[in-house]
């Protein structure tokens, strides 16, 4: 399920953006989103050159234990299919902070584009942000936007209430541990509750909450990454295929794979399936018009070789 991020040659990012010299910054300016989170606006990340790789970090002790289920995987997909993008690898992993750091500076030298979820609450087993200041080589400061955001969040709850609200209450201090974000980050809106999540270059943090990740990470695709949308040159397809072995389609599946070397021939076997029973889900992803090609050959020896199958 993980994938190692590589550095994007094209773009010429293999070092993270907090890190260049000034005098590249001034060559590559911010643009700004218009946000009524942001008096300012909320400043974008370097455009890239070409097509970056999308992935995601899901972070949290629970989800590795049992306790919670991961529900962000399935819902980055689904946010990338709806955008005509694709999701290139997943990491999960626990509130291990030094295991974060790593993994942090390996996607932030990468020029990848990273959501992760996750971990950057104000409770001691919340690492994230710490782990994501470290990383990127700079110190937690108080962030004054995210700041504000959570102190009006405060002040809403307190009337709410019927009662006072008190800045300097302990539980009020210690929430706004929230906006204490690596120097130089950007806040990432939160329609929920207001209490922003963060970005540090191409890499973008969130709660761990669903229903308050989810529409931010929409959001960040939308805003940020828009330009790449529904411009992939890929296409998938697939049959159902009955009464053959993955053994008798290995070889028309390595001869189209040779015949069309940029598609994939993909062969995904089941046994006890509901309405199928046992039977081969087998496809072709890649370049548009090769896939096309693929597939109507393999639709075509399938029938030849007198495979029943059907569409998927």
């Amino acid at each position: 399920m993980n994938r190692t991020p590589t550095a994007d040659i094209a773009s010429n990012q293999t070092c993270h953006p907090l890190l260049l010299s000034q005098s590249h910054a001034q060559r590559m300016p911010h643009s700004h989103v218009p946000h009524p989170d942001a008096p300012q606006g909320i400043a974008t990340p370097f455009v890239h050159a070409a097509l970056p790789a999308f992935g995601l970090i899901v972070v949290g002790d629970e989800l590795l234990s049992g306790r919670r289920s991961d529900r962000h995987i399935p819902k980055m997909i689904e946010l990338l299919t709806q955008r005509g993008l694709a999701l290139s690898y997943v990491h999960m992993l626990g509130d291990d902070r030094p295991c974060l750091v790593r993994l942090l500076q390996q996607v932030l030298a990468s020029g990848d584009v990273v959501m992760c979820c996750g971990g950057i609450g104000a409770t001691p087993d919340d690492h994230t942000r710490q782990a994501a200041a470290a990383a990127a080589g700079v110190e937690l400061v108080m962030h004054p936007v995210a700041r504000n955001l959570i102190e009006q969040r405060m002040q809403e709850q307190a009337q709410q209430k019927g009662q006072a609200f008190d800045p300097l209450h302990p539980d009020n201090v210690q929430r706004l541990q929230m906006a204490m974000l690596p120097a130089h980050a950007h806040i990432i809106p939160n329609p929920y509750n207001r209490i922003a999540g963060f970005s540090v270059g191409h890499v973008h943090f969130f709660p761990g909450f669903p229903v308050m990740a989810h529409p931010m990470i929409a959001w960040v695709l939308d805003h940020f990454y828009a330009r790449w949308q529904n411009m992939r040159d890929w296409s998938e397809q697939a049959l159902i295929v009955k009464n053959a072995s993955e053994a008798t389609l290995t070889p028309l599946m390595e001869s189209l794979e040779t015949r069309w070397p940029a598609i994939r021939i993909f062969s995904l076997p089941s046994v006890d399936h509901p309405v199928h029973g046992t039977h081969i889900e087998l496809g072709v992803k890649g370049p548009k018009q090769m896939a096309s090609d693929a597939f109507n050959a393999l639709r075509q020896e399938l029938l030849n070789r007198q495979i029943p199958f059907f569409a998927a």
